[in-house]
C-alpha cells in the first residue's frame, strides 16, 4: 500500500537529547530506544476506512510524529510500520448502509487520510500495510498460533487462547472484570456460546454469504483485528520493538490481544518495549465518536479555509496522554499562536535561538511535553532581543522537531 509524500525535514543544529516516553505496561517513563545509535522500530494502529479523519486520529498520528521527529533529530534511523484495517466488520457494515462497494469505499478514505497527514506534515511510515494485501501473511501467523496449541474451533470460526499467554494481562493491567467490558464494548464475544474464555479473541472468521474471504492453510474466511497487527508488526519490526502506539482505545482489548498473540507465536516477550497510547478527544463536553455523529473532520476543516499549521498547532496545545475537547476556540487560539510565531520570525533578529531550541528539545524528550514546547516558542516570539540568527534557526526547529511550518 503506497503512504503519502514524506515532507522535508531540516536538521536543527546543537546538541540533542533521548527520549522518555510513559509506558502504559509499567506505569512509569522509559527512555526509547534504551540503547544509543542504530534503529528506533514504531507501530502505530491505522485507521479501518470507513468515515475520514477526525481530530481525535489526527491527535493520535500527530502525536507519534513528534516520537518519529525526536528520534531523528536524536540520530536515529527510524522503521515505522502502520497497519490499515482495510476489511473488517464496521467497513462491511458502513458499505452496505451506504449502498457502496466495500473496497471503493476503503480506497475513498484511505486517499482522505493520505491528504490529511501530508496536509499536517505527518512523516509517513516506510511501511504503510493494509490487511487484505497481508491476508496470508496473517493466515499464516494463525497457522503458528494453531501448532502452539493456541487455537480452538467455535462452529468454523477460529479463537485464540488467552490463557496460553502467561503473561496476558501485563499490556493494561485491568482486572478481569474490566477487561470483560471493555471486551463487550470494543469488539470483542464474551457471551458467545462454545468459547472456553470470554476474553478468547477471534483469529480467524470462516466465510459467511456475501462477506469477502479468502483460501488460506486455517481454511476459507477473513483476519481478526488482533491477530492482524500482531503478524504485520512481527514482518516488519520484528519482536521487541521499541514503541506500540494508538489511542487509550486500543488498550485493551486491541494491544493486549496483539501482544499476547505474538508473544505465543515467537515464545519470545516483550511485543513491544513501550506502550504509548494517546488519550481521547472528545466535542464540546462529549465524547467523539462515530456512533454519535459528532465528529470533527480534519478534511472539513481544511475545505472550509483552515490553515492545515493552526489544526496541527491546536492539536499540540494539549499534552499527548490529557483528554481535551475541540471548540472552535481551540482552532482560533491556534491560528492567533500562528499568526504571532510568523510574525516574529519576519522579525530582523529574535532574543536567544538556541535557547529556545534547547527548551523545545527538553520539553518534547520529556513525554512529549507540546504544552511545554509551544509555551517556549511563545516566550520567544514575545521578546525582543538582537540575535540575528535567531528567527531562522527557530523556524528550522519548528519545522522539525513540531512540525509547524512558519
Amino acid at each position: 500500500m503506497q503512504a503519502w509524500t514524506t515532507p522535508d525535514i531540516p536538521v536543527v543544529p546543537g546538541p540533542a537529547r533521548r527520549l522518555r516516553l510513559h509506558d502504559t505496561a509499567s506505569g512509569g517513563l522509559v527512555e526509547v530506544p534504551p540503547a544509543d545509535g542504530g534503529t528506533a522500530r514504531m507501530y502505530v494502529c491505522g485507521i479501518t476506512p470507513y468515515d475520514a479523519t477526525h481530530m481525535g486520529h489526527a491527535a493520535t498520528y500527530v502525536t507519534f510524529d513528534l516520537i518519529n521527529r525526536m528520534w531523528r533529530d536524536a540520530g536515529y534511523d527510524v522503521s515505522y510500520t502502520q497497519n490499515i484495517t482495510d476489511v473488517d466488520d464496521p467497513l462491511l457494515e458502513r458499505a452496505a448502509e451506504t449502498g457502496v462497494d466495500w473496497t471503493d469505499l476503503a480506497h475513498r478514505e484511505i486517499q482522505l487520510f493520505r491528504d490529511d497527514m501530508t496536509s499536517l506534515r505527518v512523516i509517513p511510515p516506510q511501511h504503510y500495510i493494509g490487511v487484505v494485501e497481508s491476508v496470508d501473511l496473517v493466515a499464516n501467523a494463525v497457522d503458528e498460533l494453531r501448532r502452539a496449541g493456541a487455537v480452538y474451533s467455535v462452529d468454523g470460526d477460529l479463537y485464540f487462547a488467552v490463557k496460553a499467554d502467561p503473561a496476558f494481562g501485563g499490556v493494561s493491567g485491568y482486572d478481569r472484570e474490566t477487561m470483560t467490558e471493555l471486551f463487550a464494548e470494543r469488539g470483542g464475544d464474551p457471551e458467545r456460546e462454545g468459547k472456553r474464555d470470554p476474553l478468547d479473541s477471534l483469529l480467524w472468521r470462516h466465510e459467511r454469504p456475501g462477506e469477502p474471504a479468502w483460501d488460506s492453510p486455517v481454511g476459507r474466511g477473513r483476519p481478526g483485528w488482533h491477530v492482524e497487527c500482531s503478524a504485520i508488526a512481527l514482518e516488519y519490526l520484528g519482536m521487541s520493538f521499541d514503541v506500540q502506539g494508538g489511542g487509550t482505545d486500543l488498550i485493551f482489548p486491541h494491544h493486549e490481544m496483539s501482544a499476547s498473540g505474538a508473544q505465543v507465536a515467537t515464545g519470545e516477550h516483550p511485543f513491544a518495549h513501550a506502550y504509548v497510547h494517546q488519550a481521547m478527544v472528545g466535542l464540546d463536553g462529549e465524547k467523539m465518536s462515530k456512533s454519535k455523529g459528532n465528529l470533527v473532520l480534519v478534511s472539513r476543516e481544511r475545505q472550509a479555509g483552515s490553515d492545515p499549521m493552526a489544526i496541527r498547532l491546536a492539536l499540540l496545545a494539549h499534552h499527548y496522554r490529557t483528554e481535551w475537547f475541540w471548540t472552535e476556540s481551540v482552532l482560533l487560539d491556534a491560528q492567533e499562536r500562528l499568526d504571532v510565531w510568523r510574525g516574529a520570525i519576519s522579525r530582523g533578529s529574535g532574543p536567544d535561538g538556541a535557547a529556545a531550541v534547547d527548551a523545545v528539545r527538553a520539553a518534547l524528550t520529556n513525554d512529549l511535553d507540546s504544552v511545554a514546547a509551544l509555551s517556549a516558542i511563545d516566550t520567544w516570539a514575545e521578546t525582543n532581543g538582537d540575535d540575528t540568527e535567531a528567527p531562522a534557526l527557530v523556524a528550522l526547529a519548528v519545522d522539525a522537531l513540531l512540525g509547524v511550518k512558519l
